[in-house]
């Protein structure tokens, strides 16, 4: 697994901004599109391409385009939704699919209520995108989903992320061709599984209502 940390000051000045509880749902949802099409260019410095030949208004050149299949871009309901648009803009051609995990609040494990995928996922590409890694089952869960069904190249975009959910998810996946993108790596969880410092409930701070 690879980890990379975003380290951009515009990146940490909307984290900031994000972080705030007192920033209300209609900036925190502009933000957290921002901060997605921030990170998606480090998310997708390999996606594949291919050579493609094409006339210029002056001239024959060669180009890249993206290779098909095409890569395939999974939220997880229902706070992930709210980072789809940032990433759609960089990746207008991909498709589009829906998981739904949500997280036992007493168990703090993960479980599967939801899913809009194809079947079969192989030589797919598959992006990730959720705002918050904390206990990491989440992110565990999903990316064992998108193996299951033939994907071998995932990449995982998370807003922020915490020490104790990153190293579970690498302990997980070991040598699998897993990258994952944090705007920022937090402090560490509380007892009830939050992240500290963080930001709170994405998924509330979005659309403003409890799950």
């Amino acid at each position: 697994m690879r980890t990379h940390i975003a380290d951009h000051p515009l990146i940490t000045h909307k984290l900031t901004v994000l972080r705030d509880k007192t920033t209300p749902s209609p900036v925190f949802r502009a933000l957290v599109e921002e901060l997605v099409t921030l990170l998606a260019y480090e998310a997708t410095r390999e996606v594949r391409t291919e050579n493609v030949a094409i006339e210029t208004p002056v001239g024959p050149t060669h180009g890249l385009k993206l290779s098909r299949p095409r890569p395939i871009i999974i939220p997880i309901l229902r706070a992930g939704l709210g980072m789809l648009e940032g990433i759609v803009k960089l990746l207008p051609t991909a498709e589009v699919g829906f998981l739904g995990i949500k997280r036992d609040e007493q168990t703090l494990q993960p479980y599967t209520y939801a899913n809009r995928l194809p079947d079969d996922l192989t030589n797919r590409q598959v992006f990730i995108i959720d705002p918050m890694l904390a206990t990491g089952g989440t992110l565990i869960d999903s990316i064992d989903y998108v193996f299951d069904r033939g994907a071998t190249d995932v990449t995982c975009i998370c807003l922020i992320g915490s020490p104790e959910g990153l190293a579970a998810v690498e302990a997980h996946v070991g040598n699998k061709d897993v990258k994952v993108v944090l705007g920022a790596l937090d402090e560490k969880l509380n007892e009830k599984g939050y992240i500290v410092p963080g930001l709170g409930d994405a998924g509330d701070r979005l659309y403003g209502l409890a799950d």
